[in-house]
């Protein structure tokens, strides 16, 4: 097994020590918020939750050794030592990794099940994203109703969550940037107040240290069977933020993420954790909520806005991730076009989805009401992370063979390894469907359903769209035998198949009987990388007779802008007067189709080409399309300057 096999990468390289710090410092925030929030909930579904054990001292020492091993084999082992790896020139996340295993040519049937299951996996993310601000919140906020605090509060709490969640969601709009400056900073504050209760914690019973032994977390299964399976579930929760950790890697790099686990986040979790079982070694008691009971009565209302504070920046992480794997998922074609806006002028990765941040407000705040307390949330959470983990140990198995190029036995090792855990893990949570484990799911199959329905959708639609355009050599051919009116000034016709006359073209050429004296055809271009060198980005041809192809290459984490892609042909004399035209003397030309599901009917079979999807399906990617953004605008293009021409096609 090689050492670093990745790709150098877009993210932030540090020139010293200090640049490096402040990366690391950054990191904590963005990258660490949701498995830095797990204290206030995880141990606790240990002893009180669905499948919990009693708070005895065996008990107490087989849970704490299944929580240090989970922790450090699967973040530290799993994710830091071998998954971070496994990056697409610098971006980490299941969708990126999906398009490292994508075939150049035809794929086989194993390559479309991973496909398939790395989609499912992507789908498992939103409902993760709608889960953690919800637990996170309610686990903050119920820190009220400990005996030292205010239990009269205790009615309320579900109306604070619910205010604080909508006003979460409310501030998306204004961008992150400014906010963002203190979630380093405020998440240290964090980690360095857990460890320091883990350290009180400790001290009240240091005896809590042998757990870090894994014979008790053996012995915890031996005695215990599939009561101790069933505690997995609670396990898994200190560890919810293993995906999160690899899916924000493109925003860091590997070597900050790795100093910044290694130097506070795990120290203080393992603190933390161990002072809370030392607790309950203590007063068993204790158990309805170990975390707040180990904080001191006087320091209790900080550090329950100390808490809170924590777990929206650790939903906003989940939140933004969101709006990356939307973006993702647009420009690799699983999703229609929406509105993105780039909150940041430097940072190119940080963006706002309106349509996104609405569904998964509207979900969020409906959760909470509807299972009310992170006890009830916490049989939701399990399963979306553990699938999710299984899916990426999948695809890294596929990755370590074909761009590692690993022997296959090493690879298939190092699979079977993560695969005892990550499959423990996801068995202990499947009793978790009735109570509340169905959500993830649920959500997941239908943005499963919906992404695969659009690419199918689109590729139907491509195609129909190839067999009724003219090569664009033999088109250009026959301008030149039968050339019709030119009129002055340039003409930018929209099409996703380089070298063909799109049916834009000719129904303009049909009913208007005339060309522009240069006419560009433009194709906008998805590579299966996260950012496309500069070098790479544009591709210009004259194809004579005034007609000129050009391809716009972009990156699944960019959006194409057409206005500055005509700035820079200012310099390729496509122009006429170059450097003088602008966008705003430029007509663009886009086809508007209008759908039809071809219906079968009596006594009548449907074509073979009209079968690819059912007829609910073909109407659901019919209302997928009229509620997609239009082309005019997620492109940038000036509508003054837009001319579209109806078709109406049978699918």
């Amino acid at each position: 097994m090689s050492a670093d096999t990745g790709h150098a990468g877009h993210h932030p390289q540090p020139k010293n020590r200090r640049e490096l710090a402040l990366l690391a410092l950054g990191a904590l925030g963005i990258v660490y918020g949701d498995i830095g929030t797990s204290p206030l909930y995880s141990l606790k579904e240990a002893y009180t939750g669905h499948w919990s054990v009693a708070p005895t001292h065996d008990h107490i020492l087989g849970v704490m050794s299944l929580i240090f091993w989970a922790i450090n084999f699967v973040v530290s082992f799993k994710y830091i030592g071998f998954v971070l790896r496994a990056d697409n020139k610098g971006e980490g996340g299941i969708l990126a990794l999906l398009a490292l295993i994508r075939p150049r040519t035809g794929a086989s049937r194993g390559h479309i099940v991973l496909l398939s299951l790395g989609l499912f996996g992507a789908a498992l993310l939103y409902g993760d994203g709608v889960i953690t601000p919800a637990i996170s919140v309610l686990g903050a906020v119920e820190g009220l109703t400990v005996k030292q605090a205010a239990p009269w509060l205790e009615p309320y709490v579900l109306w604070i969550a619910v205010a604080i969640i909508g006003g979460l969601f409310w501030v998306q709009s204004h961008g992150t940037e400014k906010v963002g400056r203190i979630f380093g900073p405020v998440t240290a504050i964090w980690f360095i107040s857990i460890a320091l209760l883990g350290i009180r914690g400790i001290l009240m019973n240091p005896g809590v240290l042998a757990a870090a032994n894994p014979l008790y977390a053996v012995r915890f299964f031996i005695h215990d069977g599939a009561t101790a399976l069933l505690v997995l579930s609670a396990v898994v929760l200190t560890i919810t933020g293993g995906e999160a950790l690899y899916a924000d890697m493109g925003h860091f790099g590997r070597r900050p993420i790795r100093l910044a686990w290694w130097g506070l986040v795990l120290p203080s979790l393992l603190l933390n954790y161990f002072g809370q079982s030392a607790l309950l070694l203590t007063d068993p008691t204790l158990a309805n909520n170990p975390f707040y009971n180990l904080v001191p009565a006087p320091l209790l209302y900080p550090m329950i806005a100390i808490a809170t504070a924590a777990a929206c920046i650790a939903s906003q992480a989940l939140i933004s991730g969101a709006f990356s794997l939307t973006q993702q998922a647009v420009q690799l074609g699983f999703s229609p076009r929406v509105t993105i806006v780039h909150t940041s002028s430097t940072a190119r990765g940080q963006i706002y989805i309106p349509e996104v941040n609405k569904a998964l407000g509207v979900a969020c705040v409906l959760l909470v009401l509807s299972f009310q307390s992170s006890t009830n949330l916490a049989g939701a959470y399990g399963i979306a992370v553990t699938g999710t983990m299984l899916i990426t140990s999948l695809l890294f198995y596929r990755v370590a063979i074909d761009r590692f190029h690993w022997d296959r036995w090493k690879a298939a090792l190092l699979l079977g390894v993560f695969l005892v855990v990550d499959v423990a893990f996801l068995v202990a949570n499947l009793p978790k469907i009735p109570q509340g484990g169905w959500f993830p799911l649920a959500a997941a199959a239908g943005v499963y359903l919906l992404m695969t329905t659009w690419k199918k959708g689109r590729a139907r639609l491509a195609q129909i769209n190839r067999d009724v355009s003219l090569p664009l050599p033999a088109f250009i051919e026959d301008i030149g035998q039968k050339p019709p009116v030119r009129v002055p000034g340039v003409a930018v016709f929209l099409t996703s198949v380089p070298g063909m006359a799109p049916p834009v073209l000719l129904h303009h050429l049909k009913h208007n009987k005339v060309l522009h004296q240069k006419v560009i055809m433009m194709s906008a271009l998805t590579r299966d990388v996260p950012f496309v060198d500069e070098e790479e980005r544009l591709e210009c041809h004259e194809m004579g007779q005034g007609f000129w192809q050009v391809i716009v290459r972009t990156g699944f984490m960019e959006t194409p802008d057409i206005p500055a892609v005509l700035r820079r042909l200012d310099d390729a004399d496509i122009r006429e007067s170059p450097g003088t035209v602008g966008v705003m003397q430029t007509s663009f030309f886009l086809g508007r189709e209008t759908l039809l599901p071809m219906i079968r009917k009596k006594g009548k079979r449907l074509p073979p080409e009209a079968r690819f999807m059912s007829t609910w399906r073909k109407k659901l990617f019919i209302v997928m399309t009229r509620n997609a953004r239009s082309a005019t605008s997620f492109f940038g293009l000036p509508p003054n300057r837009v001319v579209e021409l109806g078709a109406q096609i049978q699918i």
